[in-house]
């Protein structure tokens, strides 16, 4: 250490304060972004239109194969959501977490990672994203927005579907628990993680469900065809798998409410996310 630097900073310690304030203020200012309501709309905007691109894709690619059924394939329309999903985790996941699901918002809370007084904002806007996304849709598509929902499977009963659903939620959220905890946080890597499960799970329970997982994902086609038959097992289904896959996480990890859990939840406009267990 330069012995120098002891009496020059006693000389000058206005000029040291100004050095510290200017190192952390980047830290600082973010930290009172986070805590700041005004910035909430930000959140909400990125969840709003997130939802619209997943359900942009997740029914769009029924509904064009009714136009084009030789271009379109099976493979292809359930592989599309989870890359969507992965990209948008990648491009705005730190500003809002990208939730894109009502079922994630609410597992995060059971979890002790999102707090319980932001979650109707977020499940109301995913739902207006969902059906913007479903009406632009029928609009441009011109075939009903019933093409691109889902319903249990000829030959399988509601209670089929309900199954299934849970059984993919269950996976699904425990992906993104799981890449959010403090053990194993991923970074961007989780976006892949969650990405790719996501086309896995498309790609066999599919015929079945049709792989919603996604209450919000269900409800914009139901909305803007009006036809919400079978509409509570894609809500109760992946609210159920949601609560288990928390349930699951308890027992592998303990408690959630860490904070790299809870930035992962709540996005990063704040490297020091609010911990909703502590408040």
């Amino acid at each position: 250490m330069d012995e120098r630097s002891g009496p020059a900073e006693a000389e000058h310690p206005g000029a040291a304060k100004e050095l510290v304030e200017s190192e952390t203020a980047p830290l600082v200012r973010p930290m009172g972004d986070f805590h700041d309501s005004s910035q909430e709309w930000r959140r909400l905007f990125s969840e709003l239109f997130g939802t619209f691109l997943l359900v942009l894709v997740a029914a769009g690619g029924p509904m064009l194969g009714q136009v084009f059924p030789d271009m379109v394939g099976t493979a292809a329309a359930v592989a599309a959501p989870g890359l969507m999903v992965l990209a948008i985790i990648l491009f705005m996941g730190e500003v809002s977490g990208a939730h894109l699901n009502p079922a994630v918002t609410i597992a995060f809370s059971l979890r002790g990672d999102f707090p319980w007084r932001r979650v109707p904002g977020y499940i109301v806007v995913q739902l207006a994203g969902a059906t913007l996304a479903a009406w632009f849709l029928q609009a441009v598509v011109q075939v009903s927005a019933t093409h691109g929902g889902n319903h249990p499977a000829a030959g399988y009963s509601a209670g089929d579907a309900f199954a299934m659903e849970v059984v993919l939620t269950l996976g699904l959220v425990s992906v993104i628990l799981g890449t959010a905890s403090g053990a194993q946080n991923l970074g961007g890597i989780a976006a892949v993680g969650v990405g790719a499960y996501i086309a896995l799970a498309g790609l066999w329970g599919n015929p079945i469900s049709g792989a919603s997982m996604n209450p919000a994902r269900t409800f914009g086609p139901a909305a803007v065809g009006a036809d919400f038959s079978s509409y509570w097992v894609y809500v109760a289904g992946p609210l159920v798998g949601a609560a288990l896959a928390v349930g699951i996480a308890f027992v592998l990890r303990g408690r959630g409410g860490s904070r790299s859990a809870s930035t992962a939840a709540q996005g990063e406009l704040s490297p020091d996310a609010e911990r909703p267990h502590q408040r």
